[in-house]
């Protein structure tokens, strides 16, 4: 089996972050969203990836490499624009023919990766699986239609859902797609559908099998996904490098404190995670926190957050909360009096004052 990564896209729902990185490079929990999927897809036995890529292509690879740390082969697929999943699939054939493979939407997580998906699809021998999660808000993504466990159909974004079940961003599938892709036309978006390809395969026959989620899933394109995910992922650290806060340090719970980061007089309050070189000074950092890699945090409490690599976060009175901040971001009082807020704001930002 081989495996198609999609990590095109503009991601406009996480500007103004996206404006100067891919979506899919955004980290959780300190390591880039993209990662997650690489690893579940090595870790079910698949080492042979394609990756579609977009204007953003020279920072995924510049990320990713040949894919040897990951234990993979990668190769790069261009897509001139974002045209809908299912041309991913059709620009992708000539690497993929002649086996099946798993598509992965390279900004999903998907709690215990994908192992027994890819086992469940390999006996049967149908020729698509989907995966599928119930939602709470099915109009925002493609929805499927079961009729005694079978799925009978899909509709992309309904307007009107006719169930809450809706397609995960993992799908498996064998040759018989690219015969789906190139029969189907462009939708109301002018982008070719994967729910278009997979409909296609059901009304002619082919073998199309449901598979639930059982676990936890996110889609992290918007922020309030990313802080959801970044939670979940804490959640499941196991305590370690205690060693680098000093004596009037406070550490309690799942903390990961990664090498040479260091606390001084500060309380770091788990599941959190402070990125290696990182520097937290007379603070307060955490439940559900991710301080990147270099980041330096004084006299100041912030929670439910992602700070990303670089940033300065200094002398903030009141408490940070539910923040996605940026690379190399700086946040500090203004020294001007008369008192005054002084901004240099990027494009979609969204700034909270007390």
């Amino acid at each position: 089996m081989k495996g198609l990564i999609l990590s095109g896209g503009k991601g406009t729902r996480l500007r103004p972050l996206t404006h100067t990185r891919a979506k899919q490079l955004v980290p959780v929990a300190n390591k880039p969203v993209l990662f997650y999927g690489i690893e579940a897809i090595v870790a079910a036995g698949i080492h042979k990836l394609g990756v579609v890529v977009g204007e953003t292509r020279s920072e995924i690879e510049e990320a990713l490499g040949n894919g040897s740390r990951f234990g993979a082969e990668i190769t790069y697929i261009d897509q001139d624009a974002p045209r809908g999943l299912a041309h991913a699939v059709l620009i992708s054939e000539a690497f993929l023919k002649g086996e099946p493979f798993v598509m992965y939407l390279g900004d999903n997580v998907i709690a215990d990766g994908i192992t027994a998906l890819v086992q469940d699809f390999q006996a049967r021998g149908c020729n698509s699986q989907i995966l599928l999660a119930k939602v709470a808000n099915p109009e925002q993504f493609g929805v499927a239609e079961l009729e005694d466990g079978r799925v009978v159909r899909l509709t992309e974004k309904p307007k009107h859902p006719k169930s809450n079940l809706a397609l995960v961003g993992v799908y498996m599938f064998d040759e018989t797609i690219f015969e789906a892709v190139k029969a189907i036309k462009p939708s109301g978006r002018d982008e070719l559908e994967i729910t278009d390809a997979i409909q296609w395969l059901i009304d002619h026959g082919r073998s199309v099998h449901p598979h639930l989620v059982t676990g936890w899933w996110k889609d992290t394109g918007k922020i309030e996904d990313m802080l959801e995910a970044n939670r979940i992922i804490l959640d499941t650290f196991t305590a370690r490098g205690l060693e680098n806060a000093d004596g009037a340090s406070r550490v309690e719970g799942k903390v990961v404190i990664e090498k040479g980061a260091k606390l001084w007089n500060s309380t770091v309050r788990g599941p959190a995670i402070i990125g290696g070189g990182a520097e937290i000074r007379d603070a307060f950092v955490g439940p559900y926190t991710s301080i990147g890699a270099g980041c330096y945090v004084e006299r100041c409490e912030i929670e439910n957050s992602i700070v990303l690599q670089g940033s300065r976060i200094e002398r903030i009175p009141g408490r940070i909360a539910d923040s996605l901040i940026g690379t190399n971001v700086r946040i500090h009082p203004g020294a001007e009096r008369p008192r005054v807020h002084r901004f240099l704001i990027g494009d979609n930002s969204e700034i909270g004052i007390l």
